[in-house]
């Protein structure tokens, strides 16, 4: 929602069947049926779009492949790995523009800017970095990637486990609770933003069950809905915490002064709507069951296979230490491949201090 990207269904579906494919393709890891911990739910739009516009698009291969896009996904992961250390890992994904918000909004997200045809030709590369470390992915043509982040995260914690989502998108800061946080990335990985009930109410003002009555109120531009024409976020987390939800507002129209009331009054329907469209739908079916998202005998020579033929020196040295690490040693499978000790080069040193 907030942060994904602009889909154009021609030059996206293509690979939307590429991953569908992928997710089925034999992996050397095995996912054993073992107690989930710690889940790490993944917003994959938000973080090939994050990548492509951090990294110089003038990052390539020696035999010229663009690579920018794809140098910042594998980077980020590796750091989310280290850094989380979850016990299962789920990358979620959108999938074309005909999901029940488009079919009830036909102006649903308009008015964005076109995403460059060299961040498409990467998604490709992307999704074999993803299926080269035996992650799982999902995607539904009729729902967003937040509603799938919703029900896996929910289903989780259902389970008894803790769920970090790892998105920008501010939709999902509805589905925050005691065992779920939201993590929005900053430089890189490096600096995640973390923000449970208690953190987005003191940075907003409002509960996690609020930020749908919230959008309905404020609107959302990225999503091209309006809300109600005046009223912004101070003002919407007030009548909110005075009456607590969007009905409750409108409930109390006569104890609301004038010049709010009147906006109120104007764009009631609209309001409404909104708050329907911001509403994340946590009952979609779990395609791939939560036991299979463990991470366990992870094929650590497939990865350093791919970040080599990728020509990512610094990523690979970065890929040996997390699997000599503890972690690494409980989830990957041993690696065969030794690097080499050859120099860090100065653009190497330049690729990492971009990201």
């Amino acid at each position: 929602m907030d942060t994904c990207f602009p889909v154009s269904s021609s030059p996206f579906y293509p690979f939307l069947t590429l991953l569908t494919f992928l997710s089925f393709l034999p992996s050397s890891s095995i996912c054993y049926p073992t107690a989930i911990a710690h889940l790490d739910l993944i917003d994959g739009h938000h973080l090939m779009y994050r990548a492509y516009w951090a990294i110089p698009r003038t990052l390539k291969t020696s035999s010229g492949e663009q690579t920018n896009a794809v140098f910042g996904v594998a980077s980020m992961l590796l750091t989310i790995l280290a850094k989380e250390q979850p016990d299962a890992l789920l990358f979620c994904f959108d999938e074309g523009e005909d999901t029940f918000r488009h079919q009830e909004a036909k102006d649903y997200k308009a008015g964005r800017a076109e995403t460059p045809d060299d961040f498409y030709v990467q998604i490709p590369r992307i999704l074999e970095l993803i299926h080269s470390f035996g992650i799982q992915h999902v995607s539904d043509p009729h729902f967003e990637a937040d509603d799938l982040l919703c029900a896996y995260a929910r289903a989780a914690e259902k389970s008894g486990d803790r769920v970090t989502i790892i998105t920008g998108d501010r939709d999902a800061l509805q589905i925050a609770s005691e065992h779920i946080r939201i993590a929005i990335p900053h430089k890189g990985y490096q600096q995640a933003e973390y923000l449970g009930p208690k953190e987005i109410e003191l940075k907003y003002g409002i509960r996690p069950d609020q930020v749908a009555s919230y959008k309905g109120l404020t609107g959302d531009q990225s999503d091209n809905l309006p809300g109600v024409k005046g009223i912004g976020p101070k003002t919407a987390s007030e009548l909110l915490q005075k009456y607590d939800t969007l009905t409750g507002v409108y409930d109390h129209l006569g104890e609301i002064r004038s010049s709010v009331r009147e906006k109120l009054e104007a764009d009631r329907e609209q309001a409404f709507f909104c708050e329907r469209m911001a509403l994340l739908i946590d009952s979609i079916p779990l395609v791939v069951p939560l036991e299979n998202l463990v991470l366990q005998g992870l094929p650590a020579n497939n990865v350093l296979a791919f970040l080599r033929a990728m020509e990512f020196t610094m990523l690979l040295k970065r890929m040996q230490s997390l699997s000599a690490s503890a972690y690494g040693q409980a989830h990957f499978e041993p690696s065969s491949q030794a690097e080499s000790s050859s120099p860090v080069t100065g653009e190497e040193r330049t690729q990492m201090a971009l990201f």
